[in-house]
């Protein structure tokens, strides 16, 4: 597996840069922070939404990134609040084994950001984009499999499956097919020789996206398990989630929006139409969120006009009631994996 990640001198010139949060107004909004209340921001990233938070008076913040970088940035924000913020290293799947950890219960609010931060996109020593050279890593925790390994490792239907499933990408047997004859001539270990490939076999059309986006985006959620990570991490939240606490959950891409979306969908019961049953109906939970005015929330001209990576992102958003938690849903993790049978694509 490949070794390491990252930049010694990103971290020697003081870490990630402060940067404004996609959708913070809303975010902080639909968590109604109050004074001396707990919560939990699961994707820590430069620190937007726990500095935010930890704005209001004796409040308490437990944080979580994968990202060891990103910890390593934040140790300035845990000093200046002066006990109220603890910072972890780990995934976002597993926060309610770390606030149990701690001895941490019925949180008032939870926030997850999911995806990539513009600090991993820019720093082309991690891997994630092709505008820069750089190796073929993407790996958010910097352990494990990289998509290096990945890519020349996998089977052929594998890689087609990855494209397809978790990047919607339409030529995916074809660029498939051809990373597997090229790797026997010599391996892939750079994010430009990828792109280099996928550009020459499924070129794209003037003024569209880079034909290699929607490939480095499916390696990038293969590689550290995202879609399964969030669904974990749903579940988890309602679990940790005192009655009236909130849950607000931000995503970028269809394949993020449709878990949630699902999620809240079964947790909340809208579609249910009520009706009576027949004797042997088994009557459905009851809901463990109820949901607030419309959504997705998106944002706004002026937000997009800053920060052009804000234009896809939705927030979802609910209140925990007093029902217990329903816990992990197989068909909800089914949207996470990949299918076991032919590849997709062309």
């Amino acid at each position: 597996m490949t070794p390491g990640c990252g930049d010694e001198a990103f971290l020697a010139a003081g870490g990630p840069a402060r940067h404004v949060p996609v959708l913070r107004d809303e975010v902080i909004a639909a968590l109604a922070p109050r004074e001396g209340g707990l919560y939990l921001d699961a994707t820590f990233g430069a620190g937007g939404y726990s500095r935010t938070l930890l704005a209001m008076p004796q409040l308490r913040v437990l944080a979580l990134d994968r990202d060891p970088i990103a910890i390593a940035g934040g140790a300035s924000l845990v000093n200046e609040a002066q006990g109220r913020l603890c910072l972890v290293k780990e995934r976002f799947g597993r926060l309610d084994q770390v606030a149990r950890e701690r001895g941490l219960s019925d949180f008032d609010g939870v926030v997850l950001d999911i995806g990539i931060s513009s600090m991993q996109i820019d720093d082309a020593g991690r891997g994630f984009s092709f505008r820069g050279d750089g190796p073929l890593d993407m790996r958010m925790d910097c352990e494990g499999t990289s998509a290096a390994d990945l890519v020349n490792a996998a089977g052929e239907t594998t890689l087609a499956n990855i494209f397809y499933y978790f990047g919607e990408e339409r030529a995916s047997r074809r660029i498939a097919h051809a990373i597997v004859m090229d790797r026997a001539k010599a391996p892939f270990t750079s994010t430009a020789a990828l792109a280099s490939l996928i550009a020459r076999v499924a070129p794209g059309r003037p003024n569209e996206v880079h034909p290699a986006t929607r490939v480095f985006q499916a390696l990038r959620i293969a590689v550290n398990d995202e879609l399964a990570e969030l669904v974990h991490a749903l579940v988890a939240a309602e679990a940790i989630l005192k009655q009236g606490g909130r849950l607000a959950v931000v995503t970028f891409h269809s394949l993020e929006d449709r878990i949630v979306k699902q999620f809240f969908a079964e947790r909340s019961g809208r579609g249910r139409t009520p009706s009576r049953r027949l004797p042997h109906e088994i009557e459905p939970p009851e809901p463990t969120f109820l949901l607030n005015g419309k959504q997705p929330v998106t944002p706004s001209p002026s937000e997009i006009d800053a920060n052009p990576r804000a234009r896809s992102a939705k927030l979802r958003h609910g209140v925990r009631t007093k029902a217990l938690p329903r816990g992990l849903d197989a068909r909800l993790m089914a949207l996470a994996k990949l299918p076991q049978d032919h590849p997709g694509g062309h």
